[in-house]
């Protein structure tokens, strides 16, 4: 992997804060125009690692996947709903998720990467039901309720997918 590309920006009207962002392949670090070249360092290596673990939080693996589920399911189904696997994958554009109970796999649309992790938990939540419930009948939602967050993520889903193409879709 190439070395990352950083752009320092030293700015006369900055005194204090420090900040950095993400521009394509490259990280911007706004810095006070008084810092010494030792404070720049620490500062930029300081803001690196703030933004790589910003990222990882915002785009679990499938590892942090499947881990989340089973912390959603020894949570809110009494560790009920065991998936074998919780994966990403990139095929899924009418569907946030979907699972197979047969084998307790559970595929993520790889379009919720970057959402916000109540979201995401949401649709893991949704399918670990699945695993117990196979229907959409008051059983099922009345388990996949027993997440806190549930209506306010269907609602946040359903505004996404208004937005970007005038419909919405399923788990």
């Amino acid at each position: 992997m190439p070395p990352e590309t950083v752009e320092v920006r030293r700015s006369a009207r900055r005194r204090r804060t420090v900040s950095a962002y993400r521009d394509g392949d490259k990280t911007i670090v706004l810095l006070p125009a008084g810092l010494s070249t030792t404070d720049e360092e620490q500062w930029v290596r300081r803001m690196l690692d703030r933004l790589a673990a910003k990222e990882q939080r915002r785009r679990p693996s499938d590892d942090d996947l499947l881990d989340r589920a089973m912390e959603l399911s020894a949570r809110y189904l009494d560790g009920r709903a065991l998936p074998t696997s919780v994966r990403w994958v990139g095929n899924q554009l009418h569907r946030w998720g979907s699972c197979t109970p047969e084998q307790g796999t559970i595929r993520v649309s790889s379009r919720l990467r970057g959402m916000p992790a109540w979201v995401v938990d949401y649709v893991i939540m949704h399918e670990l039901v699945h695993l117990l419930v196979p229907s959409h009948g008051p059983r099922f939602w009345a388990l996949v309720e027993r997440y806190p967050r549930a209506e306010r993520a269907r609602g946040f889903l359903e505004g996404f997918s208004m937005a970007a193409n005038g419909s919405t879709e399923e788990c």
